[in-house]
């Protein structure tokens, strides 16, 4: 498996610079930066984000961490995702997620009523469909286009990846998707997550690449911010949330170790809380994080 680990951009203060981060993230090497969709937050939406930093950069890989897909028309994001691809070939790695975390913001992306994972499947269906044809027609149950183009052909076709960690957006991914991004589980969880995603394409007569399996990972280099560790709470209702935000460099690396005998290979590290320095954060992430990567 090849170990990538890429940096999560989590909230900034306005007078931090974007762009000379970017600038240092390709400069050191670093595998990708990811953009998270917080819309009420000082984060940057992830698209624009992806656009600026691709004109930035030659070798940096873009993640969206993750985006997301129901509420939004599949033509739309087609078209945006192929105009980043062809602005950044082979380095656009758009994760799609079925709502927001942030109960909040469920009504800016609005879809019919306890329908939110058939218009998920319907969508990124349709997204595969335009991303992969130069002219499609397609009749769903949610959407309907005639002979629709959105006038790219990429030379790769991208992958399509999702998040989540429920039962049904794990078979969701082995039915439909090129991986996973997970985030808030244990090794062993991470492990049978994998399976199940697994056993769901064998069942639909496909397979996931195993280079193709993600996990987010949070970082507290000084005490945890009790709100993270309040919202990982309600997300994981008797886990002791501590367990699923690693405490330093030498934690992270013990899990990120773990992860990877469990299957997982490709990382996005994020800061817990915002840092002090995104410079100093960011010299630690290198010194501490890439040599963990595998050659190849």
């Amino acid at each position: 498996m090849k170990v990538r680990i890429g940096l999560g951009l989590g909230p900034m203060a306005e007078s931090e610079d974007l762009t000379a981060l970017v600038d240092r993230l390709e400069e050191a090497g670093v595998d990708s930066l990811w953009f998270s969709e917080q819309v009420t937050a000082p984060v940057v939406d992830p698209v624009v984000g992806l656009a600026h930093a691709a004109s930035r950069t030659r070798r940096l890989k873009l993640g969206t961490g993750v985006s997301v897909l129901p509420g939004r028309h599949p033509v739309r994001v087609a078209k945006q995702l192929a105009s980043l691809a062809w602005l950044a070939p082979r380095r656009i790695l758009p994760v799609f997620g079925l709502q927001p975390a942030r109960e909040a913001e469920r009504a800016f992306f609005p879809v019919p009523a306890g329908r939110r994972g058939a218009v998920l499947d319907e969508s990124l269906t349709l997204v595969r469909l335009l991303l992969g044809e130069p002219r499609v027609t397609f009749r769903g149950e949610f959407f309907s286009v005639e002979d629709a183009s959105v006038g790219f052909r990429l030379e790769r076709p991208l992958d399509l990846w999702l998040g989540g960690s429920a039962p049904a957006g794990l078979r969701r991914v082995g039915r439909l998707a090129d991986g996973w991004l997970g985030s808030f589980l244990t090794p062993e969880e991470a492990h049978d997550a994998i399976q199940v995603i697994r056993d769901a394409a064998t069942e639909a007569g496909r397979a996931v690449d195993e280079d193709h399996y993600g996990m987010s990972l949070p970082v507290a280099l000084t005490a945890p911010d009790e709100r993270l560790l309040a919202t990982v709470a309600a997300r994981r209702p008797g886990t002791d949330p501590r367990v699923l935000v690693p405490q330093g460099w030498d934690e992270l690396r013990r899990v990120v170790s773990e992860h990877v005998a469990a299957g997982v290979s490709k990382f996005v590290v994020r800061p817990a809380a915002p840092p002090e320095s995104w410079e100093r954060f960011v010299a630690g992430f290198c010194a501490e994080l890439l040599p963990l990567q595998t050659q190849g």
